[in-house]
């Protein structure tokens, strides 16, 4: 494969060494060569791929790295044929299907975005769908207003300005935040829309999950959506959100499971936020791994192939599904794995399935 990696270095992270185990098998059983293996895309999972890829490079052999430089950077480098696979906490549209040859999305684990803030005068914190859009719509301005006095009674909720903070870059959390914004407030959904990017009128920008998170943990009175992942890890507070069902629920494995309850597609494209089962946070989603359906593009070989397909066998795999909650991320149902797997067969190298 050309090793094209301008447009990806910012972020990027070696996370596999080659190990002196066995390599995978190849179409005949023989052992094949290890390979170099590249990714960009989805701040939101990074720890759980750091620890799964460097868990694949221990056990396969290949090395793999990943850019975490934002969802719209990794299809951007997919779409360019540079690397072997994206990141993506959206999927992709079908116009942005059309503009590209076909692929295959692989889920690799539940997440859920969740409304940091800093209050230093409020510990815990309940808001609404329609209170978090005005907010970031700019049309709720103090933390004491009305709205969120009425949705946390007996809290100290002080005269201070909101500053709310937003991603800078192309990024799927955001396309599950608007998209979670434009089913609960007719007003979000008319004015700014879903979106990996939007422009928001109010507020703070800042580069990946990290950036918000770090803006949030030192800038009092601020609020912004990130990654679950990152409240938990900088023990940022982060806000129970009231579900379809009226319940105020706290993001959690639990909750986030609850939200992928439904059915799903067999291309397992779909959005579980504002979901209506009970018990369901509902910022929650899936977090995909994307690859070209014919995998011989860009002068890679059939062993880069095989790698690819091992890795996305790999996360779907029991064993690392049990791994998730150790980050603070939920396991996927057994339909979104079995659905990929059944996917997996239709991947081919000049034609041919790659898996046998």
């Amino acid at each position: 494969m050309k090793k094209f990696f301008k447009p990806i270095m910012a972020g990027l992270i070696t996370l596999a060494v080659a190990s002196c185990g066995g390599n995978k098998s190849g179409d005949n059983g023989n052992q094949r060569a290890a390979v170099d293996l590249s990714g960009a895309g989805a701040t939101f999972p990074l720890p759980f791929y750091t620890m799964s890829f460097e868990g694949y490079g221990s056990e396969s052999g290949d090395k793999v790295s990943y850019g975490g430089i934002g969802s719209g950077g990794g299809v951007r480098n997919l779409k360019d044929q540079i690397v072997d696979f994206a990141g993506s906490d959206a999927f992709l549209s079908d116009e942005e299907m059309k503009e590209m040859a076909p692929v295959v999305h692989i889920p690799t684990c539940m997440g859920a975005v969740v409304i940091a803030y800093n209050l230093p005068e409020a510990k815990q914190l309940n808001l609404s769908g329609d209170v978090i859009a005005d907010i970031f719509a700019g049309k709720i301005t103090k933390w004491n207003d009305e709205r969120i006095k009425a949705l946390n009674p007996g809290a100290s909720l002080p005269d201070k300005s909101l500053i709310a903070v937003y991603r800078s870059d192309g990024s799927g959390t955001t396309f599950v935040f608007t998209d979670y914004l434009s089913k609960v407030s007719e007003n979000w959904k008319n004015t700014f829309g879903a979106g990996k990017t939007v422009d928001f009128p109010v507020g703070q920008a800042a580069k990946g999950n990290p950036g918000v998170a770090g803006i949030i943990a030192q800038t009092p009175y601020s609020i912004g959506y990130i990654g679950s992942e990152y409240a938990f890890a900088q023990k940022i507070p982060y806000a129970s959100v009231q579900n379809a069902n009226g319940e105020m629920v706290t993001p959690s494995t639990e909750s986030i499971s609850a939200a992928a309850s439904g059915e799903m597609p067999q291309d397992t494209r779909c959005s579980i936020t504002n979901s209506n089962a009970k018990g369901a946070y509902p910022i929650s989603c899936f977090t995909w791994l994307i690859i070209y359906k014919e995998q011989h593009y860009a002068d890679r070989s059939m062993e880069q192939a095989q790698a690819t397909l091992d890795l996305m066998e790999y996360m779907l795999s029991d064993s690392i599904q049990q791994t998730t909650a150790t980050v603070h991320y939920a396991p996927l149902p057994a339909k979104a794995v079995e659905l990929s797997k059944q996917n997996l067969k239709t991947v081919t190298y000049d034609g041919q399935p790659v898996l046998k």
